[in-house]
C-alpha cells in the first residue's frame, strides 16, 4: 500500500534482523505515512515488536537502514535520538505508569525531562491532556486506586503530554473488557482526527484493528504478507490471512 501525496514518517530500507540465529526481520521494505493509523498484526513470534524497536531506534539492523522523516537514523547514538523520540509517543502494553507517582507525576514526567516549562504552565498541560483521555481532575490520584481501563487513558495522557506527530501503541486494548477497549480505540481515533496524530499500533484484536486502522499491516517469519485497508485484508484470499484474521488453528 503507497501514497505518493502522503508524508513518508518512517522508512525501512532492506532491513533484516536477526536474534538468537533466526531472522526476525527479513529484507523488509516499509513506509508508515503521516495522518495514518497503521496497525501491525501477525502471530506471536513474527517480528511486529522488533519492527517498533527498529522504528524507535531501541533496536539497530543488521543490514539495511531506518529513516525518520527522511534522515537516516539507524546510525545514531542516544543522544542524536533525541529529538526524533520527543516527537513521538508512546503508549506500552501494561501502561508501564510509576507506581510511587501520582497521576500528575506520571503525566508530567515527559515534561520535566524535556522541557524547561514552569510549574505552571507543567499543571496546565497536564490538566489538559487528562481532560483529552476523559480523567480530568484525577491528578492527585494514585496508579493503584484506577481501573485498567483508567490506567492505561493516564498512561496515554503521558504519552501526549510533548504533544507528538506519532504514538506507538503496544497492544492498547489487552486486558479490557469490550466496553473499555472500545473507549480506548475511541480515544486513539479522537487523537487522529482532532489533533492530527499519526499512530502505529500493534494488536491482536481483530475488532479494534478494524475500527480504528486506516491501513493493516500482516507479518508473518518478518516479512510483510498483507498489506491494505481493513476491508482489503477482510476480503483477503490468502489463507494465511485467513486463518490468523479469523482465528483458526492451521490444519494438521
Amino acid at each position: 500500500m503507497t501514497d505518493n501525496n502522503q508524508k513518508i514518517f518512517f522508512e525501512l530500507q532492506k532491513v533484516t534482523k536477526r536474534l538468537a540465529g533466526q531472522r526476525v526481520i527479513d529484507r523488509m521494505d516499509l513506509q508508515i505515512f503521516a495522518g495514518c493509523n497503521t496497525v501491525i498484526i501477525g502471530p506471536s513470534g513474527c517480528g511486529k515488536s522488533v519492527l517498533l524497536k527498529h522504528l524507535i531506534g531501541l533496536m539497530k539492523p543488521d543490514r539495511g537502514c531506518v529513516l525518520f522523516d527522511g534522515q537516516r537514523t539507524d546510525n545514531l547514538n542516544e543522544v542524536k535520538l533525541l529529538p526524533m523520540r520527543k516527537r513521538c509517543g508512546f503508549l506500552f502494553q501494561g501502561g508501564a505508569l510509576f507506581d510511587s507517582e501520582t497521576v500528575a507525576g506520571n503525566v508530567s514526567f515527559p515534561l520535566l525531562q524535556h522541557t524547561d516549562y514552569s510549574s505552571q504552565k507543567i499543571r496546565e498541560i497536564v490538566a489538559e491532556k487528562l481532560e483529552m483521555v476523559g480523567m480530568a481532575g484525577s491528578e492527585n490520584r494514585m496508579p493503584a486506586e484506577l481501573s485498567g481501563g483508567q490506567q492505561k487513558r493516564i498512561a496515554l495522557a503521558r504519552a501526549i503530554a510533548l504533544s507528538p506527530e506519532i504514538v506507538f501503541y503496544d497492544e492498547p486494548t489487552t486486558g479490557l473488557d469490550p466496553i473499555r477497549a472500545e473507549s480506548i480505540n475511541d480515544l486513539i481515533l479522537k487523537l487522529q482526527h482532532e489533533l492530527k496524530i499519526s499512530s502505529i499500533i500493534v494488536t491482536h484484536d481483530m475488532n479494534s484493528a478494524y475500527r480504528i486502522a486506516d491501513r493493516i499491516i500482516m507479518l508473518g517469519k518478518g516479512r510483510i504478507i498483507a498489506d491494505g485497508t481493513p476491508n482489503e485484508i477482510r476480503s483477503s484470499k490468502d489463507e494465511q490471512v485467513l486463518r490468523f484474521i479469523q482465528g483458526r488453528a492451521e490444519k494438521k
